[in-house]
């Protein structure tokens, strides 16, 4: 079955019947408690695994401290093992976000306070690295704000294709969207990419990349990709039930295929010891199984 294959419409209307009955199967709950993420019960591996496979992500609830080592070894139950090193990762390759000193890198927002916008991680990545699979952990939240919200690309996708198939073929281009190269004191740090939006990897799954900033991108001038590009924008702007909303807190984390997301804007507090850190892992695998 070749649901992605637009000429393909019989496959696609019996994966979008499927696909929405993952949603009704969900609980009102998205949290999944589990003791131990670095060895997880034969039961949470399978919640935390149905969980993907409904709408690509799951979110969890720890009960014993969480390292990077533990973080690592998550993500190898779910066949997760080789990590993105990206720009301002740490050694390991696993990254510490927080809001960085005032010299240290503050115009990449993820090292702010201030609000993400819409987007999957690696955008800006080769198409032989993207970001398909990622583990983030939050060891402390802060003192308010900072809601994240998710929005599962396979949904986008259907949406966007219920409403014009064109969108979805508009997108798929493979200059559909471009990130200019990154050049910092004269030093190109990473060159410009062009690629498409929604692509289909070779084992048949749906993949996205996609930012909602306004500069420092290329989209394809045409009118169903602005059209298609302008649908988008007012999806995820608007109250669409799929979207999950979660303010992550101590303790809890998530394990997803790259889905959309976002983060509002917070504010820490030193002196009461509410700063936001999270540690992020991007991978090159998708999450087995999903």
């Amino acid at each position: 079955m070749q649901p992605f294959d637009l000429d393909n419409d019989s496959a696609y209307q019996a994966w979008r019947e499927a696909r929405l009955d993952h949603y009704k199967s969900l609980g009102s709950d998205p949290v999944i408690h589990v003791r131990d993420i670095a060895r997880l019960e034969s039961p949470e591996h399978a919640a935390l695994l149905a969980s993907c496979q409904a709408m690509n992500l799951a979110i969890y609830q720890a009960g014993k401290p969480v390292d990077k080592q533990a973080i690592r070894a998550l993500g190898k139950q779910f066949g997760l093992e080789t990590l993105d090193m990206n720009l301002r990762a740490d050694e390991d390759s696993i990254t510490s976000l927080r809001v960085a000193a005032e010299s240290a890198g503050t115009h990449y927002i993820p090292y702010t306070n201030r609000p993400l916008n819409w987007h999957t991680d690696g955008y800006y990545n080769r198409p032989e690295e993207q970001v398909r699979g990622i583990v983030m952990h939050c060891v402390s939240t802060s003192a308010s704000g900072g809601d994240n919200l998710f929005l599962d690309p396979e949904m986008a996708y259907l949406l966007m294709r219920d409403e014009n198939p064109d969108y979805i073929r508009a997108l798929m281009q493979p200059d559909a969207m471009t990130i200019p190269a990154n050049i910092e004191a004269g030093v190109e740090l990473r060159a410009a990419q062009s690629g498409p939006v929604f692509s289909v990897s070779a084992s048949g799954a749906l993949h996205m990349r996609y930012t909602a900033r306004t500069r420092s991108i290329e989209w394809k001038d045409d009118r169903n990709t602005r059209l298609a590009v302008g649908f988008l924008s007012e999806l995820l702007n608007s109250d669409v039930l799929y979207i999950v909303r979660h303010r992550l807190q101590a303790g809890q984390g998530i394990i997803c295929n790259n889905v959309l997301h976002k983060r509002e804007a917070f504010n820490d507090d030193e002196q009461a010891g509410q700063t936001r850190l999270l540690y992020r892992a991007r991978y090159h695998e998708r999450i087995q199984g999903t």
